[in-house]
């Protein structure tokens, strides 16, 4: 191929989608000179990041010469073609390893591909390889799996956000153009937001889910994570669409994403969440200076702001974990039952509290899901998006503690609950040059207007002109923090005796630490469901009821 207009090979890392879907449409860059500049930099420094489980070089190089004979035949498929990813290790490739991050499945090989992954092939993507997760997109950051976890690339010592880990620092970072991730609670926007990514979680029921592998039936969704909006677009427009294995896969129309990015948002309104981060879960002053100017650009722009409200973030954390912490147990009980000691002890420290959660309070999680969905739509009616912080900065990566996934509420829960479309975006930095960000978030099935705001403000902000400075020849440790102590349980013995009936009953078989830190979570998770258990009128139906036609 002519290449007299493509970049140097050293800078072709730094290359957005767009830019290399130009280049190589044109045929001015070679997707196999792409594919191989990813390559060698994956090589170079990615045992710094362990962003990477497994990369499928020969496979890559091989798609990438497909790729480039056929373009050279006049057999251009669009923008993704030719173009360099990764997929976080849930998503199923057939004939190579998908681990979950887990022990259990260090040696699954499924025989069939995932939904997403069919359709990246057949727009001729090239598939780079694995990449990091939490075990099973859920537990981590954790330090006793086979696998070490993803370090952030803007600081090794750092957490990169999950469960999309390896997607959130190998973006970042150049080792890929785009990733797929999953959005159960908050895994695309919580590693995008850390490692100063665009990430989408999409609208529930607009990107299929088979052949990922499931956390929650009722919360998961797949979603891409880029270095732009308009690589996010891009990377959505191969996604999207109605699949008849998923069964909330939605039957309606996929709009043209990259279209609706007219650089314009004058005249949008925007509803300003500010109590999610102000009153609710609390985020540091950097973060909340970084948002009052991302908020100003907004309003030069030519958007209408204004203050506005939903409920406690508190309030969806109990609706969400109920209800998800439920169904994943589900999923993962028969391997639980024989095999729970191979399972790290983060995963265990989540999904077990799944015992003390009966049938009743799951409904009515999902009974009060159904009316958090309802209130919104007065919100819709009113803002073309919503905006509040997104998590960050990024905190170290020994700080982490099991217990605080039950302690608090966040600023991602909300929009899972609600369904619609949630976008992470970099609004800038620390002065230690850790990225900070912002969430967008449309109405169901408006994930074109969010990627529009996302886009307009990327273009009116240098942030993108940044990225993390790596150096293949520094010196750096592999080793790991130790796995935290779990937390002591102060709860009455009696109601110890009864969690240990509970684990008989459910025949697991429970060390101390895990029995302990099962104990430990027990007063929250009462709490939760505490909260949960109020009168409700008898027609009150859940979210998840059949609707035939």
């Amino acid at each position: 191929m002519p290449n007299d207009a493509a970049p140097a090979s050293t800078d072709l890392h730094h290359l957005t989608i767009a830019e290399a879907a130009r280049l190589i449409e044109r045929q001015q860059l070679s997707p196999v000179e792409l594919t191989q500049a990813f390559l060698d930099r994956i090589a170079a420094l990615d045992p710094q990041l362990n962003a990477y489980l497994l990369v499928t070089a020969e496979l890559a190089l091989a798609q990438a010469r497909a790729a480039e004979a056929e373009i050279a035949a006049g057999k251009y498929r669009g923008p993704m073609h030719g173009i360099p990813f990764a997929l976080k290790d849930i998503y199923c490739t057939k004939g190579i390893r998908t681990t979950g991050h887990s022990r259990t499945r260090a040696d699954y090989v499924p025989d069939f591909d995932a939904t997403t992954v069919r359709k990246l092939a057949d727009a001729g993507a090239v598939l780079l390889g694995k990449l990091a997760t939490h075990e099973f997109a859920h537990g981590g950051p954790s330090f006793d799996l086979p696998w070490p976890p993803a370090r952030n690339p803007w600081n090794r010592d750092h957490m990169t956000g999950g469960s999309s880990s390896g997607s959130g620092a190998g973006v970042a970072a150049g080792l890929m153009m785009g990733s797929l991730g999953s959005d159960t609670g908050g895994s695309i926007r919580n590693p995008a937001a850390l490692c100063g990514l665009v990430g989408l979680k999409p609208t529930y029921g607009l990107v299929s889910r088979f052949g990922v592998y499931t956390n929650s039936f009722s919360y998961d969704t797949a979603g891409p994570m880029t270095w732009t909006a308009e690589d996010c677009a891009i990377l959505l427009q191969a996604i999207a669409g109605h699949d008849p294995q998923d069964p909330a896969s939605a039957t309606r129309a996929v709009p043209d994403y990259r279209a609706a990015l007219t650089g314009s948002i004058k005249g949008l309104r925007v509803g300003v969440l500010r109590h999610l981060f102000e009153e609710d879960v609390a985020v540091p002053p950097v973060a909340k200076t970084a948002l009052a100017a991302a908020l100003d650009v907004l309003q030069g722009l030519g958007a209408t702001l204004e203050d506005a409200r939903i409920r406690p973030a508190q309030d969806y954390y109990d609706v969400k974990i109920t209800g998800a912490e439920s169904e994943l147990y589900s999923v993962h009980e028969p391997v639980l039952r024989r095999r729970l000691a191979e399972f790290g002890e983060d995963f265990l420290g989540r999904s077990l509290g799944a015992l003390l959660i009966t049938g009743a309070d799951v409904v009515a999680a999902s009974r009060e899901r159904r009316r958090m969905m309802a209130e919104a739509e007065a919100l819709y009616a009113r803002y073309d998006v919503l905006v509040t912080a997104s998590p960050g900065p990024a905190v170290r990566l020994d700080s982490w503690r099991t217990l605080n996934f039950w302690t608090k509420g966040s600023l991602t829960t909300p929009f899972n609950v609600l369904g619609g479309p949630a976008l992470a975006q970099c609004i800038g930095y620390t002065p230690d040059g850790l990225p900070l960000s912002m969430q967008l978030v449309g109405r169901p099935f408006d994930d074109a207007t969010v990627l529009r705001v996302a886009q307009a403000y990327e273009a009116a902000t240098p942030w993108r002109a940044r990225r993390p400075v790596l150096d293949p020849n520094a010196s750096f440790s592999t080793a790991l923090p130790p796995v935290p102590d779990p937390a002591k349980a102060d709860i009455p013995q009696a109601r110890r005796d009864e969690i240990a009936a509970m684990c008989e009953r459910a025949g697991l078989t429970l060390n101390a630490r895990h029995f302990e830190q099962l104990c430990a979570t027990a007063p929250y998770i009462d709490a939760m469901t505490a909260r949960l258990r109020q009168d409700r009128a008898f027609w009150e139906e859940p979210s998840s009821v059949f609707l035939a036609g």
